[in-house]
Protein backbone atom coordinates (compact mmCIF):
# COMPACT_ATOMS: atom_id res chain seq x y z
CA UNK A 1 0.00 0.00 0.00
CA UNK A 2 1.00 3.47 -0.75
CA UNK A 3 -0.02 6.39 1.48
CA UNK A 4 -0.17 9.61 -0.39
CA UNK A 5 0.16 13.44 1.15
CA UNK A 6 -2.27 15.79 -0.11
CA UNK A 7 -0.34 19.18 -0.10
CA UNK A 8 -2.91 22.01 0.85
CA UNK A 9 -1.89 25.17 -1.76
CA UNK A 10 -2.60 28.02 0.72
CA UNK A 11 -2.66 31.79 -0.83
CA UNK A 12 -0.78 34.08 1.34
CA UNK A 13 -1.71 37.61 0.32
CA UNK A 14 1.38 39.99 -0.45
CA UNK A 15 0.38 42.52 1.61
CA UNK A 16 -0.73 43.74 5.16
CA UNK A 17 -3.86 41.90 5.37
CA UNK A 18 -4.18 44.01 8.54
CA UNK A 19 -3.98 47.44 6.67
CA UNK A 20 -6.30 46.08 3.95
CA UNK A 21 -9.06 45.77 6.59
CA UNK A 22 -7.85 49.09 7.64
CA UNK A 23 -8.19 50.56 4.48
CA UNK A 24 -11.39 48.83 3.30
CA UNK A 25 -13.12 50.35 6.75
CA UNK A 26 -12.40 53.53 5.44
CA UNK A 27 -13.38 53.17 2.41
CA UNK A 28 -16.50 52.44 3.53
CA UNK A 29 -16.65 55.21 5.73
CA UNK A 30 -15.96 57.91 3.84
CA UNK A 31 -17.85 56.71 0.84
CA UNK A 32 -15.35 57.52 -1.77
CA UNK A 33 -11.96 56.64 -3.24
CA UNK A 34 -9.46 56.74 -0.81
CA UNK A 35 -6.97 59.31 -1.54
CA UNK A 36 -2.69 59.95 -0.54
CA UNK A 37 -4.13 62.57 1.55
CA UNK A 38 -6.31 59.91 3.31
CA UNK A 39 -3.44 57.35 3.56
CA UNK A 40 -1.21 60.22 5.12
CA UNK A 41 -4.25 61.03 7.64
CA UNK A 42 -4.33 57.41 8.49
CA UNK A 43 -0.51 56.79 9.13
CA UNK A 44 -0.44 59.75 11.74
CA UNK A 45 -4.34 58.14 13.19
CA UNK A 46 -2.94 55.02 13.83
CA UNK A 47 0.69 55.44 13.75
CA UNK A 48 1.63 53.55 11.11
CA UNK A 49 4.41 53.93 8.55
CA UNK A 50 3.58 56.02 5.41
CA UNK A 51 5.30 53.28 3.52
CA UNK A 52 4.03 50.46 4.81
CA UNK A 53 0.15 51.77 3.62
CA UNK A 54 1.49 52.69 0.24
CA UNK A 55 3.39 49.26 0.06
CA UNK A 56 0.47 47.54 0.70
CA UNK A 57 -1.87 49.77 -1.51
CA UNK A 58 0.12 49.08 -4.68
CA UNK A 59 0.62 45.70 -3.73
CA UNK A 60 -2.92 45.34 -3.99
CA UNK A 61 -3.34 47.38 -7.37
CA UNK A 62 -0.68 45.39 -8.96
CA UNK A 63 -2.68 42.20 -8.12
CA UNK A 64 -6.03 43.48 -9.50
CA UNK A 65 -7.49 43.80 -5.91
CA UNK A 66 -7.92 47.66 -5.71
CA UNK A 67 -8.30 50.05 -8.53
CA UNK A 68 -6.52 53.17 -9.29
CA UNK A 69 -7.93 56.16 -11.04
CA UNK A 70 -6.92 58.98 -12.07
CA UNK A 71 -8.62 62.46 -11.61
CA UNK A 72 -10.43 62.46 -14.81
CA UNK A 73 -12.09 59.22 -13.53
CA UNK A 74 -10.13 56.54 -15.74
CA UNK A 75 -8.97 53.49 -14.39
CA UNK A 76 -5.26 53.63 -14.77
CA UNK A 77 -2.68 50.84 -14.92
CA UNK A 78 0.13 50.79 -12.14
CA UNK A 79 2.86 48.63 -12.94
CA UNK A 80 5.86 47.02 -10.81
CA UNK A 81 8.36 49.50 -12.76
CA UNK A 82 6.45 52.70 -11.88
CA UNK A 83 6.35 51.83 -7.98
CA UNK A 84 9.79 50.29 -7.83
CA UNK A 85 10.79 54.17 -9.47
CA UNK A 86 9.32 55.52 -6.23
CA UNK A 87 11.63 53.87 -3.72
CA UNK A 88 14.40 56.38 -4.48
CA UNK A 89 15.79 56.33 -0.83
CA UNK A 90 14.87 53.52 0.36
CA UNK A 91 11.13 54.60 1.94
CA UNK A 92 8.73 56.45 0.14
CA UNK A 93 7.31 59.64 1.40
CA UNK A 94 4.21 61.11 0.85
CA UNK A 95 5.93 64.02 -2.06
CA UNK A 96 7.05 60.73 -3.37
CA UNK A 97 3.82 59.49 -4.76
CA UNK A 98 2.34 63.49 -5.19
CA UNK A 99 1.99 62.17 -8.56
CA UNK A 100 -1.29 59.83 -8.08
CA UNK A 101 -3.39 62.59 -7.85
CA UNK A 102 -6.60 60.45 -8.19
CA UNK A 103 -7.89 57.67 -5.61
CA UNK A 104 -7.85 53.84 -5.31
CA UNK A 105 -10.83 51.89 -4.72
CA UNK A 106 -11.47 48.24 -4.38
CA UNK A 107 -11.80 46.05 -7.69
CA UNK A 108 -15.87 45.24 -8.48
Amino acid sequence: MFETETEEVIEVPKWDVALEALLREEYVSIGRMLKIEDFHKLSMEYSIRFDDIMDTVFAMTLEGKWVYRNVDGFDTEITQDMVDGLYVNARLHENDVRGFNGGWLPAA
